[in-house]
């Protein structure tokens, strides 16, 4: 027996190969391009497992391949980035929150609390320095600096 024989009686084990392989990159690459390419990969072991010829298995392969990438990966992507309504993460959380003043703060220097934390702040644009014991709202963050403006005195202390 030929090696070309022996490949073509034994395709199988090269399409698991193939699958093995495309499978490890995607675990590597997590982009779900390799697995929907392994998927048609395990086509290619069907058809070869069931003696088709070795021109329908690669058929086979790029069809499902195909298939999945078109159809399936696009489906597969937009569940696996949907998060819950208003979910927020890192420092997108941070804005809005309260920050006590800590020292003198400026649009030069400052520091404040921010839920616990000790952060650089800076105030906005528009607002005067103030002063340490009062409380601002976190603007935005730039970096490892929270940008502050003064927080509007509630209706309810009043």
């Amino acid at each position: 027996m030929t090696t070309a024989e022996w490949i073509i009686s034994n395709a199988w084990v090269i399409w698991l190969a193939l699958f093995l392989l495309l499978a490890i990159i995607e675990m590597l690459s997590l982009d779900l391009y390799f697995i929907m390419l392994g998927v048609g990969a395990l086509g290619g072991v069907a058809v070869a497992l069931l003696n088709g010829p070795m021109w329908l298995q690669v058929l086979v392969f790029c069809l499902i391949s195909l298939l999945m990438i078109f159809l399936v990966r696009p489906i597969a992507v937009k569940h696996l980035r949907k998060s819950p309504e208003g979910f927020r993460t890192n420092i997108e959380r941070l804005i809005g929150a309260d920050a006590l003043i800590l020292e003198p703060t400026s649009r030069m220097s400052g520091s404040a609390k921010i839920r616990g934390e000790i952060w650089t702040a800076r105030a906005d644009a528009n607002v005067p320095s103030m002063n340490p014991g009062t409380y601002a709202v976190v603007s935005r963050i730039d970096g490892a600096t929270a940008y502050l403006t003064a927080k509007s005195p509630d209706p309810a202390d009043g």
